[in-house]
């Protein structure tokens, strides 16, 4: 088992920027591929970026790609989402989640996460 618990979310300012968090424990020895995903009121949930367990390996959706990073601490069990230049069309609960799977290669389908957090809230306002 392996427990998420994601954090930095908050409401800022359209061109602004936040940092989410995203801190494992449990089974945190495992190499394991961790993704962002996020959603919408009204809209269903969709891929962001993910990290393969070493980090040589991303992936981002069209929309964030330029604007956020993706990156992982493996001795912190923590995974960070950097978000700059933020949109109204950002805002959204933010997701972490791990596959359980894969370690070296990444996801873009919520389907193969194993593992989800309980969520952060982003507000863009503009």
């Amino acid at each position: 088992q392996v427990q998420l618990v994601e954090s930095g979310g908050g409401s800022v300012q359209a061109g602004g920027s936040l940092r989410l968090s995203c801190a494992a424990s449990g089974r945190t020895s495992s190499r394991y591929a961790v993704g962002w995903f996020r959603q919408a009121p009204g809209k269903e949930r969709e891929f962001v970026a993910a990290i393969a367990y070493l980090g040589g390996t991303t992936a981002y959706a069209d929309s964030v790609k330029g604007r956020f990073t993706i990156s992982r601490d493996n001795a912190k069990s923590t995974v960070y989402l950097q978000m700059n230049s933020l949109k109204s069309e950002d805002t959204a609960v933010y997701y972490c989640a791990v596959d359980a799977a894969r370690g070296f290669t990444v996801s873009r389908e919520g389907v193969d996460y194993n593992y989800w957090g309980q969520g952060t809230q982003v507000t863009v306002s503009t």
